[in-house]
């Protein structure tokens, strides 16, 4: 069913909002045969960004495929590269005996299988007989790259959730195949078949890890900053959308909102959605403060998880950072928020960017990474506002 506020989907064509800058830069990257790592915190909307840009190159003529591999739940080596194989023998074949000629072709003397008692009893069209080796590892990932080689053709593959392959036994080794193979097959022409790679990640400090601070990609994975979306596009579109409902608000609080959520998108269309729920007609401050109560009551489970799971110092620390303070190993803050040392300020610091709950900008001061949870921390842990 169609709803005003979409925030249970990804959203492409009239319902994505903004980032026309993006959607740019990524359709370049991804028509020069670059490969690149865009991550943020989640319902960033990191997922509608990679599929708008991918439809604004189908708009303009370009001719590819796109498959996704879903890292979220991958724990183990095997897991990974079934999925792997999986997402694109599965874009590429229809059929067993396509998946067996796969198999032939590209994987003879390899661990990998194409088990047709698999296949038929839970679709798996990889399969593997034995455990996997360093050859198993390298001739999966060259798969994609190959394959478009050897038929002219352009795919774009998704590994979402990125950040999951440090949790692997091998997910070093795994970053450095990848890195060395998207090196050799970097395409010298812009018309040259490749296989580009869109690495999607939500835990942004993990992602820094892996694509900033290590050398596995330098040079050859562009890191894209997702940038806000613009206030008065969020005003615009929300004041459009509540006209299809016959309610109306005053733009300046629609301005309030886009700050409070930090013009997260996601949020600002789960909150609006309830409100126009409440509302009768016009959507006035008392209605909006109800909406606010209710996701909050909504989210407010996910935030005590978040605070149970601190220790003293974090909780002290969180506080500090909400009141402003930028110089925790300061023997002033050290001993007002009794954070102990400035060593320890820096274990406390190194736990929250762990915990994905700050991330720190190139002036090293502390950023919430979900708005919501900074309020709700600000107002009703803490108690700091009225």
């Amino acid at each position: 069913m169609e709803t005003a506020f979409e925030y249970s989907a990804q959203v492409t064509g009239t319902n994505f909002l903004g980032r026309k800058d993006d959607v740019a830069i990524i359709g370049n990257m991804m028509v020069q045969g670059e490969s690149l790592a865009l991550y943020a915190p989640p319902k960033s909307g990191k997922t509608s960004l990679i599929q708008q840009s991918l439809l604004e190159l189908r708009k303009n003529g370009r001719s590819f495929m796109a498959a996704n591999v879903d890292m979220l739940p991958v724990r183990e080596d095997a897991d990974f590269f079934i999925a792997f194989g999986n997402a694109v023998m599965g874009l590429l074949g229809v059929s067993p005996e396509e998946y067996s000629q796969f198999m032939f072709q590209y994987f003879h003397g390899t661990h990998f299988v194409f088990d047709k008692a698999a296949y038929q009893d839970r679709g798996a069209i990889v399969s593997v007989n034995w455990d996997l080796d360093d050859k198993d590892f390298e001739t999966m990932l060259r798969f994609p790259f190959h394959y478009c080689r050897d038929n002219h053709a352009n795919l774009v593959l998704i590994l979402e959730e990125f950040q999951n392959v440090r949790m692997l036994p091998s997910g070093d080794k795994i970053c450095a195949l990848l890195g060395n193979i998207i090196r050799e097959f970097k395409p010298r022409k812009t018309d040259s078949p490749c296989c580009n790679i869109i690495f999607s990640g939500s835990m942004v400090n993990a992602m820094e890890n892996i694509f900033r601070r290590n050398l596995w990609f330098h040079r050859i994975v562009e890191c894209v900053q997702m940038r806000p979306v613009d206030e008065k596009d969020i005003v615009d579109y929300v004041y459009r959308r509540l006209s299809f409902t016959g309610k109306e608000i005053d733009r300046s609080l629609l301005l309030g909102v886009c700050r409070l959520f930090r013009c997260n998108v996601w949020y600002i269309n789960h909150f609006v959605s309830i409100c126009d729920y409440l509302a009768r007609g016009y959507i006035v401050e008392n209605v909006m403060t109800e909406g606010l109560k209710s996701l909050i009551s909504v989210h407010s489970p996910r935030f005590f998880s978040i605070v149970e799971d601190l220790t003293t110092h974090q909780v002290n620390f969180l506080k500090a950072t909400l009141q402003g303070h930028r110089r925790f190993s300061s023997s002033e803050i050290i001993k007002q928020y009794k954070l102990n040392s400035s060593a320890n300020v820096r274990r406390v610091k190194e736990a929250l960017m762990k915990k994905e709950i700050l991330v720190f900008d190139d002036k090293d001061d502390p950023i919430f990474q979900d708005p919501l949870f900074e309020y709700w921390m600000r107002k009703y842990y803490f108690g700091l506002e009225n």
